[in-house]
């Protein structure tokens, strides 16, 4: 998968969060490294894994995982040569009788949970090891009956440490008058006398040491010297007996390296797999059934990082179309929506359960790739805009039938017609390649394509147009309303701004202020007579999301009807000078200035720019009969100033020297 898609979805957290419910280094380690699967029977046999390890959490079970304390650095560098200290061994001690235990309770488990009990059964008990590390070491300390050897040594030391312990009391008992304090020190290992300074020459011995003040002395009775030579011979034997013992304990671990690996290992795997069933356990996972096909269905359906606090999704995809158009106010829940789809279909295909409802059914993609976000980058020069086409070009070079496209608000970031016509030019393009696409947007043209295109259908967010609160539910088959005023008008925004818009698009002008036409859209291909949508002669419905106001005689674009296959297509109508004429991919009414050229181009006039627009494009609002009294109407009226006018009535009565006309620029 796309590192891009995974952390634009979250993954990264879900990484972790699963992580921090594992006990051992390597069921971290494996959680870091989780990663979507694409092999469906793998998939299914992973989710079935950890629905028998989150069952046996629900009913109660304490699992005796082994914490694997210590085993990192014994399994680094066990057979490099490294001799092992009493420390490793009993973590490996602790280790071996863990795993003996949980080979015991997984074994009392395999009716309930097979798969999980077959990971214990492979485990091998290594009986000798732990036997021998039990007799030789016990609470960190290697035993005297570890080798005859040391039980002599250990011996020899007892007794030595007896005849210096009386020769002490008797140096004491013999110096206390001259003693700055009645105890005995330690001075580089060896027993000394703290004399006082001025008495130092009645003790016979070797001076070690001298207090900061200068008051004290610490002196080496020389009675005492020949036992401490004796006991440091001792101990010197001591320490290399107990290095062969701890040599021969690591050469037997040694030849038990291949078990050793092969148990932790598994209770690696383990202790990730019950990590996972934790994390189900937290946010109500469930198990789903997995296919190639496509088909998505869920109930109930939650984003992991919101828990109870979201409004469950109900969700369907794959059966009667694959292309999904979302719409719906913002802050409406549309990205939620979005991204509650992608992270479910990574988590899906990494094992892992998902809050669901049961009986929840989900496609196994190789890829999911996702347009989130404005992707603005000041480092790299980029624009929303061209930030939303470099990620949509990704999405192309990879879109095929194994490909879940998630693309959040289509045709943002540049203008509107031009972005609406790149936009269902994409969106052909990845249905004909087989891609599942989700999307959301505001633009009405989009949900007039969905709901015109076989394989394509309309959804929305619903939202209280009463209390003017979202509801975050999902409504497949509608197509819904942006609600642009009413939220603006709640979050704070002044009355007479809102009033002012209103009255803005009322008048048919642009969102735009400055009308910048540079070239028409893409064409899009032909839409099949199967769910065509019918332009009525009275009626026409413009896109919701800028509120246009149209008169009673409009034309309605949402209704669908299925004509006959056997009906003829409408021919091309023929516009008339001071016709009222509506260009949809514009979203915009203008009045015909300029009558059909020879390639079919019509001059329109909106907004003070002549434009010209091909016949193809423009839809009639009002014919000009209804416009203006009868045919003799001068329509100079409409199409031009009333300074130009002025002028050209002063120049039909005489020549005006440096009287010019300017005419609208052309487009």
């Amino acid at each position: 998968m796309n590192e891009n898609t995974l952390n634009s979805l979250g993954y990264p957290q879900i990484q972790k969060n699963v992580a921090d419910c594992a006990l051992s280094y390597l069921g971290k380690h494996y959680a870091r490294e989780l990663k979507p699967m694409v092999d469906a029977h793998l998939i299914q046999i992973r989710l079935e894994e950890t629905a028998e390890a989150a069952a046996l959490i629900r009913f109660g079970a304490s699992i005796p995982l082994p914490s694997l304390d210590g085993m990192e650095t014994i399994m680094d560098l066990l057979g490099t040569g490294y001799l092992f200290s009493e420390r490793d061994f009993s973590h490996l001690a602790q280790f071996l009788r863990s795993c003996a235990q949980l080979m015991k309770y997984m074994e009392g488990k395999s009716g309930a949970a097979p798969t999980v009990s077959r990971y214990a059964a492979s485990m091998i008990l290594i009986a000798p090891l732990l036997s021998e590390i039990e007799r030789c070491i016990h609470s960190g300390r290697i035993q005297d009956q570890a080798s005859k050897e040391l039980i002599r040594i250990r011996k020899k030391m007892t007794v030595n440490e007896e005849r210096m312990k009386r020769k002490l009391d008797s140096l004491v008992s013999k110096h206390r008058s001259i003693m700055q304090e009645h105890v005995v020190s330690q001075r580089g290992g060896r027993t000394v006398l703290p004399i006082k300074k001025e008495f130092r020459k009645q003790v016979k011995g070797s001076v070690l040491d001298e207090s900061g003040s200068g008051q004290t002395v610490y002196i080496e009775p020389i009675e005492l010297v020949s036992l401490q030579m004796e006991l440091a011979a001792l101990q010197a034997e001591e320490s290399r007996e107990e290095m062969k013992i701890l040599g021969d304990l690591t050469s037997l671990a040694e030849s038990y390296n291949r078990e050793i690996a092969l148990n932790t290992e598994t209770v690696g795997v383990l202790d990730f797999l019950f990590a996972k069933a934790k994390y189900a356990a937290t946010m109500d996972g469930r198990t789903v059934r997995v296919n190639t096909q496509g088909h998505i269905s869920l109930q109930r359906a939650r984003h992991p990082f919101m828990g109870s606090s979201m409004v469950p999704l109900d969700f369907a995809i794959g059966t009667t179309y694959s292309s999904l158009i979302i719409t719906g106010p913002n802050t409406g829940g549309k990205t939620v929506a979005l991204k509650t789809l992608g992270l479910l279909t990574l988590m899906m295909q990494s094992g892992l359960l998902i809050p669901v409802e049961e009986g929840g059914e989900m496609a196994v993609y190789n890829e999911v790739a996702v347009d989130i976000g404005d992707g603005q980058s000041l480092e790299q020069a980029l624009s929303t805009f061209s930030a939303h086409i470099r990620n949509m070009i990704g999405i192309l070079e990879q879109a095929n039938p194994s490909t879940l496209v998630l693309i959040d608000e289509m045709a943002s970031g540049t203008d509107p017609g031009e972005g609406v016509g790149l936009s269902i030019a994409m969106l052909e393009e990845l249905h004909s390649r087989g891609a599942t696409v989700v999307a959301t947007t505001h633009f009405g043209e989009i949900k007039h394509f969905a709901a015109a295109t076989p394989g394509f259908e309309n959804a929305r967010m619903e939202f209280d147009t009463v209390s003017l609160q979202p509801l975050y539910r999902l409504r497949i088959g509608e197509a819904g309303e942006s609600y642009a005023y009413s939220i603006a008008l709640k979050l704070g925004m002044p009355q007479r701004i809102i009033e002012r818009s209103k009255s803005l698009s009322d008048q048919s002008i642009s969102r735009d202020r400055t009308l910048g036409f540079t070239s028409p859209p893409l064409e899009t291909k032909a839409l099949p007579p199967a769910r065509s949508v019918t332009v009525s002669d009275s009626q026409v419905e413009l896109s919701k999301r800028d509120k246009w106001k149209q008169p009673k005689d409009s034309i309605s674009l949402h209704q669908k009807t299925t004509p006959r296959e056997s009906d003829p297509p409408a021919p091309a109508k023929n516009f008339r000078k001071g016709d009222r004429v509506y260009a949809a991919y514009l979203n915009q009414s203008g009045i015909v200035c300029d009558v059909e050229d020879s390639r079919g181009n019509i001059g329109v006039m909106l907004r003070g720019r002549k434009v010209k627009i091909h016949k193809k494009r423009l839809t009639l609002h009002i014919s000009a009969n209804e416009l203006y009294p009868g045919d003799d109407y001068d329509l100079d009226i409409v199409l031009e100033t009333k300074e130009n006018r002025k002028k050209r009535k002063l120049m039909g009565r005489k020549h005006v020297e440096g009287l010019q006309i300017e005419l609208p620029p052309e487009e």
